[in-house]
């Protein structure tokens, strides 16, 4: 059997305009930003921008149960020579990345050898970062004088019996200007 010529397209029309149906938009999602003009030379712990937090020794005695902490130190991320015109606040976003438990926001052990043994950061007030999370209980310093200092914490944290070994983790992260 034989169709005419004209048929063939209005039978594909048809079917596209079915199919399309299909495909229904639900809603639209608007993505806003601010591209900041403010610049500061970063330094952690007087160092520069890539740095190295050495983390004192801690018993597996200190971490025998899930939840349990030891080893607090301390670093800080420094900024100076700030300018911009719109010199307000600043503080850290700990980028998600593949160090990053995203259950958690603790950085995991990734290059060490110890066992359940996780990496937790705190702010300077001593409260949890929700690492790699849009709001990680972070705290804004004041740069309008050009300068400021984020103060933080990282300790080790087990989430299991700890078992012996080292400990060897890392995180992104980016200064926002506010």
């Amino acid at each position: 059997m034989t169709f005419p010529k004209h048929i063939i397209p209005v039978t594909a029309i048809a079917a596209m305009a079915v199919s399309s149906a299909a495909f229904a938009i639900d809603g639209t999602i608007n993505f806003e930003g601010l591209i900041s003009d403010v610049t500061c030379e970063i330094s952690v712990n007087g160092a520069t921008n890539n740095a190295t937090v050495t983390m004192p020794s801690a018993s597996i005695a200190a971490l025998a149960t899930a939840g349990s902490t030891a080893g607090v130190t301390p670093f800080n991320i420094n900024l100076t020579g700030c300018a911009g015109p719109t010199l307000n606040t600043a503080h850290t976003h700990f980028e998600m990345g593949p160090s990053v438990d995203a259950i958690t926001g603790h950085l995991n052990n990734v290059t060490g050898t110890a066992g359940n043994v996780q990496v937790q950061l705190l702010n300077a007030l001593s409260a949890p970062i929700a690492v790699g999370r849009l709001n990680q209980g972070d705290t804004a310093v004041d740069i309008s004088s050009g300068a400021g200092t984020m103060s933080y914490f990282a300790r080790y944290y087990a989430t299991g019996p700890a078992t012996a070994g080292t400990v060897g983790t890392r995180v992104d992260y980016t200064i926002q200007y506010e």
